[in-house]
């Protein structure tokens, strides 16, 4: 077994998300610079990809990872054990500090390939999967949801994570029916981490799921004493959540932190890994919202088609404003 990541960590920690097509290199340096956390992980990672010769190119985008960010966690999706095993075994090849299986996201073609959410439905998968990841000497954790469709059998599924000897658990509060259409049920935490404390109080318990800062993070930490927050949707409306003091930010910092993502799209493209320009796009409304004119504007920049394409817009504004 390496040096486990997660006994080094403050407590409470904060970690960002891992999250489909978000949060990618360029993006976790953007965050790193606004407000870092204590704790990165990569976008989830197809393991059937990874082993594939065909489909292995697909992911190294997604695991692209540079000095700085370490300790960095990679987290995998998928249903196979021996993928799994050797997956993660190359991982820590590449230097990545752990290895977080994905058992929540509730997306509906992941479920249809019985990842994800779908593990909740084959426990004994699930902890095939995890035995697998093992193998490779790395901690594992995992990020689940409270369950499938039902709120009030959500103990049994966490029990049974939480007897696989993992060095974190993860929880989404919500269960895969519910997506994110309702609030999260911190309501749960107090049994959840009664529950922790009877069957592996050596395992750290994380929450995820309507966490707006660090500010509120710590409050829940304070009243429930869980280990670790998890941020992901929050940084969408703040990328400055991780910031040890709320502060308002102003336009023009907003502004600097899209143009950063636009050098570090270009510098990374280079250096690591070449990235397309459309899914930039989807980061826009971070940054472009709250101020006089700021949906037309981001309507001029859904046409363009590169980064120098923004950079001129933005510096049209400045110039105008």
């Amino acid at each position: 077994m390496q040096n486990n990541p997660w006994n080094d960590l403050p407590k409470p920690f904060f970690a960002m998300a891992p999250m489909e097509a978000v949060s990618d290199v360029v993006f976790r340096h953007v965050i790193a610079y606004a407000a870092k956390p204590d704790l990165f992980f990569t976008e989830f990672v197809n393991a059937s990809s990874f082993c594939s010769e065909k489909g292995i190119d697909s992911t190294k985008g997604r695991l692209a990872f540079t000095d700085d960010e370490r300790p960095i966690i990679a987290q995998i999706w998928g249903n196979k054990p021996d993928e799994f095993a050797k997956m993660s075994k190359s991982l820590a090849k590449m230097g990545f500090a752990g290895v977080d299986i994905n058992m929540g996201c509730p997306d509906k073609a992941v479920v249809r390939n019985l990842s994800g959410s779908a593990l909740i439905r084959t426990p004994e998968l699930a902890a095939e999967l995890i035995t697998a990841t093992k193998t490779s000497g790395l901690p594992v954790s995992i990020k689940t949801r409270l369950g499938d469709t039902r709120i009030d059998q959500w103990n049994i599924w966490i029990a049974h994570i939480l007897k696989q000897n993992i060095a974190n658990l993860t929880i989404h509060l919500r269960t895969r029916k519910e997506m994110s259409k309702v609030g999260a049920h911190f309501e749960l935490i107090p049994e959840i981490k009664k529950l922790r404390d009877k069957i592996a109080p050596q395992t750290l318990l994380t929450i995820n799921g309507d966490i707006r800062d660090r500010q509120h993070g710590l409050e829940l930490a304070k009243q429930y004493n869980i280990d670790g927050i998890m941020i992901g949707r929050g940084l969408f409306n703040n990328p400055f959540a991780f910031e040890t003091k709320r502060t308002g930010h102003t336009r023009d910092e907003l502004l600097q932190l899209l143009n950063l993502q636009l050098d570090l799209h270009d510098k990374y493209s280079i250096e690591l890994e070449p990235r397309k320009f459309d899914p930039l796009k989807r980061f826009f409304k971070i940054y472009i919202r709250e101020f006089n004119g700021a949906s037309e504007l981001r309507e001029k920049l859904m046409h363009t088609r590169t980064t120098d394409e923004v950079r001129a817009i933005l510096k049209e504004l400045n110039a105008t404003s």
